[in-house]
């Protein structure tokens, strides 16, 4: 029954942000806070991710494009400033590097406790949020890692270890299953493979024995979950109450947890990006709300923060009006309607329930599956969850371009009026601060020449020490927070002694259309035809340069290129222009595509094309696909890129058509 008079307490409402620069980010916190957003949700741009400064060559071009720069402890101190930490929910999308950016959070914690005459031991231990800090993931989707999967590990291990006792009401782990279905994953795969991992985790920090069994119910308690929420929202919901149904039966029979508190699945969602379309961006807004149902309408299994996507991001990055409309639609849903007035609306439901137990029947056959492998680490390092992601989200395409799985705006109902959206494209985004990288190269040196070098040398000597014994490596970072030490330094430091790792592709051995029908056969017959004039089989390199992990679009295109007959060489993520440049001489390729997601294509895609040049190859054609602001495309196409795709261009095989048009062109067949 619905009880006016008694309203759930509604989620914690955050928005993704950050960008260009620290004291940009502020104020757009700021901004939003003031608007009644109720947590923080931090995004870090791609360098600090994957621990470089803003001045290494591979930061180039990614310096404040997808998040904000933190560097070094000047920066920390910039993006809270008048933020009190002590009150705050701060949710950090960060990995690899989540143990340096916890740390620098909170010596400006304890700075700002200084300086408010408190104690600055009971404001660390008031810090509430979360460090996303599952780096399992991103060795199948976002592509973050840096250290090989048993040293980052370690690094989790030990940061749980440490909250556990210091930050009590910290969240160290997120279990990050959102860019499991932005890879491909199915709702099981979703389900099992995120699973996995938690079982991978917890059994490190029970053998680890840092934290004494009586204890280890807390370490339950602090895990939460991010997930992901699609468009099929009947589905996603019953992938919810799966969720909470497995994680109860997993903390209570493999690890004997007895507080049913301590076992309960507590999660945030970002709703679906995957899904959002560059085509008729404004049926985005119904495609968020419609995700956003699925982990709020069941209270049994309703998520404990959301944050929206905006309707242009398939544009490029958006605007805080955008940020505000997403922000927006949580509020009419908690507030204006009477949703949190009820009990569980789905309780009792006989379709609801029969796709539950579907769906965990399905978990729990793939969770085994992954267990007999030696468990979620073993999987990575096999290629075995990475080559089934792939797989399935090929499958997912194909159905698209079929017709088999319909799509609003892209491959039905194409036809629209004009929209005043999107009348002015360059005006519907926003647009990075060009001087972003340029400023923050300055900082860090400035940062760099003001400090003790003998003390950071005696922090990082340090470093490198405990990361060759067993001990926790939370104290000897938070000695480099103090000293000064920068974000490139902290990870330089830990790839002397753990090394570094290039996870499997997940290409090898999948087929996208093993048929294709009739489109695809014609295609293959112009692959062929062409190589066979050109004296060879036509090769295709296809290139991720800079920092951008997101490989789901380059590994399509790599197995669509295959199915239609190309040689395919892939090398896989974060590749340097010159790297690219020398596999395209060394494998004497007809054509190079380049995929960037993380908006640094006008600083990359010019290096490339003037290596080429310098290495006398200026004639191997080159196309380009990510999201690509149209006058940019247009900028590219005049420095001689041949063609430009984004995500409008969902066809694959069309544009394995139009490869072969380049190629031809570029060697005067037609």
């Amino acid at each position: 029954m619905a009880d006016s008079t008694h309203r759930d307490r509604p989620w914690v409402m955050r928005t993704y942000a950050g960008h260009s620069s620290a004291t940009d980010s502020n104020a757009l916190y700021r901004r939003n806070l003031a608007k009644g957003q109720t947590g923080l949700s931090v995004a870090f741009d791609l360098p600090t991710q994957t621990g470089y400064d803003p001045d290494h060559e591979l930061s180039r071009g990614e310096v404040g494009k997808v998040g904000v720069p933190i560097p070094d402890l000047g920066e920390m101190r910039r993006l809270f400033d008048g933020i009190p930490l002590k009150t705050m929910n701060t949710s950090m999308t960060i990995n690899a590097t989540a143990m340096w950016l916890l740390a620098m959070y909170q010596v400006v914690a304890e700075e700002q406790a200084h300086d408010a005459g408190e104690d600055p031991q009971e404001w660390v231990g008031q810090l509430a949020g979360t460090t996303q800090n599952d780096i399992i993931k991103e060795y199948l989707s976002r592509g973050t890692y840096v250290f090989p999967p048993e040293a980052s590990i370690r690094l989790t291990t030990d940061m749980i270890a440490y909250t556990v006792v210091t930050m009590p009401r910290w969240n160290p782990l997120n279990i990050c299953s959102y860019h499991l279905q932005e890879a491909g994953a199915t709702p099981v795969q979703e389900l099992a493979y995120a699973l996995s991992t938690a079982i991978a985790v917890l059994d490190a920090v029970r053998d680890a024995g840092q934290v004494p069994p009586e204890e280890f119910e807390k370490v339950v308690g602090r895990i939460s979950f991010f997930v992901n929420a699609g468009v099929r929202f009947v589905e996603e919901t019953c992938k919810m109450r799966a969720f909470g149904r497995l994680w109860d039966e997993i903390t209570r029979e493999r690890y004997g947890v007895q507080d049913p508190k301590m076992r309960r699945f507590r999660y945030g969602v970002q709703v679906n990006s995957l899904g959002l379309t560059e085509a008729q961006p404004e049926n985005n807004v119904q495609r968020i709300v419609l995700e956003m149902l699925g982990v709020s309408l069941s209270k049994d299994a309703r998520a404990r923060a959301i944050q929206l996507p905006a309707w242009n991001e398939a544009l490029g990055l958006p605007r805080p009006w955008d940020q505000q409309w997403s922000l927006r639609l949580q509020q009419v849903l908690a507030y204006e309607s009477d949703l949190l007035e009820y009990d569980d609306i789905f309780e009792g439901s006989h379709v609801i329930e029969a796709k539950v137990a579907e769906l965990v029947a399905g978990a729990k056959e793939e969770i085994d599956r992954v267990q007999a492998m030696g468990g979620a680490v073993a999987a990575v390092e096999s290629g075995y969850m990475k080559q089934a992601l792939v797989a399935s989200h090929a499958a997912r395409r194909a159905k698209i371009e079929a017709g088999d799985q319909l799509v609003v705006g892209v491959n039905a109902w194409k036809e629209t009026e004009e929209s005043p959206l999107t009348a002015d494209l360059d005006a519907a985004i926003q647009t990075a601060d060009p001087l972003a990288e340029a400023s923050a190269i300055e900082r860090v040196a400035a940062w760099r020449g003001q400090r003790d070098e003998s003390e950071v040398a005696e922090a990082l000597e340090r470093l490198r020490a405990d990361a060759k014994t067993d001990a926790n490596l939370m104290d000897a970072t938070l000695v480099c927070a103090r000293a000064g030490v920068t974000t490139g330094e902290w990870a330089g430091a830990l790839r002397e002694v753990f090394g570094e790792f290039r996870a499997p592709t997940g290409v090898t051995g999948v087929v996208g259309m093993s048929e294709g029908g009739s489109e695809l056969t014609a295609v293959r017959e112009r692959v062929r035809a062409t190589g066979q004039e050109l004296g060879g089989r036509l090769r295709l390199l296809v290139g991720k340069p800079g920092l951008d992990g997101h490989s789901n679009g380059a590994e399509q295109i790599a197995v669509r290129a295959r199915d239609a007959g190309f040689e395919v060489v892939y090398q896989g993520i974060r590749l340097t222009p010159s790297q690219i440049v020398a596999a395209a001489v060394d494998e004497d390729v007809d054509c190079i595509g380049l995929s960037i997601l993380s908006g640094s294509h006008m600083e990359l895609v010019p290096d490339v094309l003037e290596q080429l040049r310098a290495a006398g190859v200026g004639d191997v054609p080159v196309v380009v696909g990510g999201i690509i602001p149209e006058s940019d495309a247009r900028r590219l196409r005049e420095a001689g890129v041949a063609a430009v795709y984004t995500p409008k261009d969902y066809g694959m095989t069309q544009i394995m058509d139009d490869i072969v048009d380049v190629i031809r062109r570029a060697n005067d067949l037609d």
